[in-house]
């Protein structure tokens, strides 16, 4: 009985240390695919050709009717199932309105699972980059809040 505690404890300890390294890995692979707002500023205003996707939802769309200049508007359900709507060979960053920057964080750990290494994901997204006092503009595109059930030609 004392030998089974015994190994149900490391067998434990041993999945504890396990999901650890994994956790730290993720974050140090998240950090090194962020950007800060003052960062992306500082690219944009230098003329850097980086390219600029609002993944936001669409009913965030409703709650912020802005985005940063430059930036292309790409549904978050879109860049998931077709992924190649961001180009892999150039620089890209992604920004979202969610707390914690989670649908911008599942379209940037979609791309890197697919080999897209020159992506990151603006910490903070629109907030920070507003916060800062960095410019905006209206959103004034059509947009449907279920864009699943929009028909599209091909």
């Amino acid at each position: 009985m004392l030998l089974a505690l015994v190994v149900v404890g490391v067998v434990a300890l041993g999945i504890s240390l396990v999901v650890r390294v994994k956790r730290r890995r993720d974050q140090h692979e998240m950090d090194q695919h962020s950007i800060s707002a003052e960062e992306l500023h500082a690219l944009l205003t230098s003329h850097q050709e980086v390219l600029l996707f609002d993944v936001r939802q669409p009913l965030d769309l409703l709650a912020y009717p802005e985005m940063i200049p430059k930036a292309q508007r790409v549904a978050p359900d879109e860049v998931l199932a077709r992924p190649t709507l961001i180009p892999k060979e150039k620089d890209a960053v992604v920004y979202c309105t969610c707390p914690s920057d989670k649908t911008s964080r599942t379209v940037l750990r979609r791309a890197l699972a697919l080999g897209f290494f020159r992506i990151k994901f603006l910490k903070g997204g629109l907030a920070a980059w507003k916060e800062k006092g960095y410019p905006v503009e209206p959103y004034t595109e059509v947009f449907h809040l279920n864009p699943s059930l929009v028909t599209r030609s091909h």
